[in-house]
């Protein structure tokens, strides 16, 4: 018999169901995912899944007041070294 897991554990989804959640087609997700604009998401088994909270966290971080509200800018991947920090 499985064991049901403690309730403190997160609940995941796959990408089709995180895609309804947000509102957002799956293929927006993905691409949102390679380029590292998305949600915080963890491979399962080779499989991409997303906790519901990282979900909310991300819309939450994604909250503004106006169109001049700027997201803090990304240093491109050539502004980047070999340790993984800008130059």
């Amino acid at each position: 018999m499985q064991k049901v897991p403690d309730s403190g554990w997160p609940h995941f989804v796959r990408t089709p169901q995180a895609a309804r959640l947000l509102d957002l087609s799956p293929r927006t997700l993905e691409k949102h995912r390679c380029e590292g604009t998305g949600p915080v998401y963890r491979k399962l088994g080779g499989r991409v899944v997303y906790s519901i909270a990282d979900l909310e966290a991300w819309v939450e971080a994604s909250a503004r007041r106006s169109t001049g509200d700027a997201t803090k800018p990304r240093p491109s991947p050539a502004a980047v070294d070999a340790a993984g920090t800008a130059r």
